[in-house]
């Protein structure tokens, strides 16, 4: 059995896939796309991200491993060492974080900024890796009557010790919408950062949605973006709420990290999977 990580990141990855080097092939959730290739025999993903009609979206067999489906390292997190000000943030403002590549900020949600900014006035949304456009978001702002740059700012890939600074000095986390946060959500979890997020028709855009689901904090899970704007500005208002989901997720975070079950759920799969080519 050979099992790719991940397909479609590298192309020349790509490119051995589509080869049969073993009897038995499988990919994961590194890019959560089917490979579309012939090569490739089962997709291992998550039970708790699939949709119920979630094989239609694969030409792989798809492979629902129970929880998350990894077992994903513990996150070190250390005291923060850094203030608001260096990365410039106000330090009385709402902040919101959000981490993504560019490709997952739609332009279809760009409204969703602003109608936060409109409902929180002291809100700030820190965008790292200049990931969503700022002419885009200059137009969903100047459409409520709203400057984006007296609300957004713009931050480059972080050192790590100051990435895990500024999820910690964050109130709020907002996921994209379609595409996931997978291991930005995985970070903001260790740092006990609420994660308002909305799950999407595939499974490239339920990453957050079943880590939640797995330590059974579900109450920041928006079923539409009306209920994503709503959630994001009563996390903002809402103290004693916010703080309470702090809480939980402190208390519940540890399920995600270091599963051995995910490792043997895997190991049985592989028996399987052998036992039932030979």
């Amino acid at each position: 059995m050979l099992i790719f990580p991940e397909l479609g990141m590298d192309a020349t990855t790509l490119c051995i896939a589509g080869l049969r080097l073993a009897p038995i092939q499988c990919m994961a959730w590194g890019q959560p796309v089917t490979s579309g290739l012939p090569t490739i025999d089962y997709f291992l993903s998550s039970e708790l991200m699939e949709p119920v009609n979630g094989q239609y979206h694969y030409t792989e067999s798809l492979v629902r491993l129970p929880g998350v489906g990894i077992s994903y390292p513990t996150i070190k997190v250390d005291s923060v060492r850094r203030n608001r000000l260096f990365f410039g943030l106000r330090e009385d403002a709402i902040v919101y974080i959000s981490s993504q590549a560019a490709y997952k900020y739609l332009p279809q949600y760009d409204y969703v900024y602003a109608e936060i900014a409109r409902q929180v006035p002291n809100a700030q949304f820190m965008f790292l890796r200049s990931g969503i456009s700022q002419e885009r978001l200059k137009r969903a702002f100047a459409a409520v009557g709203l400057d984006s740059l007296d609300y957004c700012v713009f931050s480059p890939v972080l050192p790590r010790d100051d990435y895990f600074d500024l999820l910690s000095l964050a109130d709020i986390y907002l996921d994209t919408f379609d595409w996931a946060g997978g291991n930005t959500t995985l970070d903001a979890i260790a740092c006990h950062l609420p994660i308002v997020t909305c799950p999407g028709e595939f499974m490239r855009g339920r990453h957050s949605y079943g880590f939640l689901q797995a330590i059974a904090v579900t109450q920041t899970i928006a079923d539409d973006t009306s209920q994503y704007i709503q959630i994001a500005v009563r996390l903002a208002v809402d103290i004693d709420w916010r703080y309470s989901v702090r809480e939980a997720l402190k208390l519940s975070s540890k399920v995600l990290f270091d599963n051995t079950t995910a490792t043997q759920n895997l190991e049985a799969f592989i028996k399987q999977a052998i036992a039932a080519r030979s």
